[in-house]
């Protein structure tokens, strides 16, 4: 058997492995971290599991645990080629935690996964400390995460981001295709711009055109890196506050997250197989960075539908009778939020139309029209 020294090849520091640099980190990130956590959470940061106290679930009738995870996609690559890391945690959040939300749970704890190539203290830290920001303003404990070193896999500046959470739901609250019916209406909320999908498409459209991300292009509004990492809007509060808000208790019946497959496959996922929906592209205007980018790509708005929220990020299916009230509440908090069209269940040919997605034997929808200008 041959003994370990501190001069020895095989030593974790000579492998790449900066173990001081992660304790560093984490005391980095500490006080962020603690912001998050209220009386539920216990043992802390460091532990080997992070705890939290569920007690409140008693009360419930009948809990239902819902459960997200996800990353944020090749957008990091434009975080590390401008070093700004302040952004992308927030990101996380938004496709987690507001992954839950949709099938009406109040989301409990999150835990993050940070994989780099070298610990940067500072950089972790940074990473960090925007998904505890995005988890306080979700109403989400942040109760534990990773951060791994891939030295000889990532390159000394790369790094992936990824989390999961989980939520609660009574069941007989639970939202989703059961609940929609026949003349409900469509609302659309507004994205902050491109939120976390479609990057891999982004990044070829510059690299054919000779665009760097740290360019400045008036088009773009300023350093083109930094229109691009406009961070992910957060629906999950002002959506739950609709949902406790008694006057408007049940108006809510389904919500679509806009993230990966674009809008007509995200609406279709949540509603009943043999509805439909037409989706009316004249109710709004897709924000200058998807123009921008579909000029860039010589074209049409329409192609990139599958691709690219274009200004929708999320979809609220709600009760006629309730429409006004429902939009007035989420624009009152922040969220432009727009009527794009109803539900119906008459039969008629549904030829051109996208039916269900990602597995869900789910609703049909398409988009008509043409965009305002």
């Amino acid at each position: 058997m041959i003994e370990p020294t501190a001069s020895s090849s095989s030593s974790y520091a000579a492998a790449g492995v900066d173990t001081a640099a992660g304790d560093r980190a984490v005391e980095l990130m500490k006080a962020a971290v603690a912001r998050t956590q209220g009386t539920q959470v216990l043992g802390g940061v460091g532990g080997f599991a992070g705890m939290f106290d569920v007690s409140a679930l008693k009360d419930f009738r009948r809990p239902l645990l819902a459960t997200s995870t996800d990353g944020v996609g090749t957008k990091v690559a434009i975080a590390q080629a401008l070093d700004r890391h302040d952004t992308i945690g927030q990101d996380l959040v938004g496709m987690v935690v507001d992954d839950i939300v949709v099938v009406g749970a109040r989301p409990l704890f999150m835990t993050d996964y940070i994989a780099c190539g070298k610990v940067v203290p500072e950089r972790i830290a940074t990473i960090v400390a925007g998904i505890a920001r995005a988890c306080e303003a979700t109403g989400t404990a942040l109760v534990g995460g990773e951060t791994a070193e891939h030295p000889g896999l990532l390159g000394p500046d790369d790094y992936d981001v990824a989390g999961a959470a989980v939520g609660a739901v009574e069941a007989d609250e639970l939202l989703g295709a059961e609940r929609v019916r026949d003349g409900d209406v469509v609302l659309a909320l507004a994205s902050s711009g491109l939120h976390s999908n479609g990057f891999s498409l982004v990044r070829h459209i510059l690299a054919q055109r000779g665009i760097g991300f740290d360019d400045h292009s008036d088009d773009f509004g300023g350093v083109v890196g930094e229109a691009l990492l406009e961070p992910t809007r957060l629906y999950t509060s002002p959506l739950l506050r609709v949902l406790d808000e008694p006057s408007l208790h049940g108006a809510v019946h389904a919500l679509s997250h806009v993230t990966g497959g674009g809008i007509a496959a995200n609406l279709a996922r949540v509603l009943p197989v043999g509805s439909w929906v037409e989706v009316d592209r004249a109710t709004w205007s897709p924000s200058p960075v998807f123009r921008v980018l579909s000029d860039l790509a010589g074209s049409a708005l329409e192609s990139s539908e599958g691709t690219w929220n274009l200004g929708i990020g999320m979809f609220a299916v709600v009760a006629p009778e309730a429409a006004s009230a429902v939009a007035t509440a989420i624009a009152a908090d922040g969220i432009p939020t727009w009527t794009v069209g109803s539900v119906s269940t008459s039969v008629r040919d549904l030829t051109g139309f996208e039916q269900g997605a990602k597995g869900v034997d789910g609703g049909a929808v398409r988009l008509i029209g043409r965009y305002a200008a």
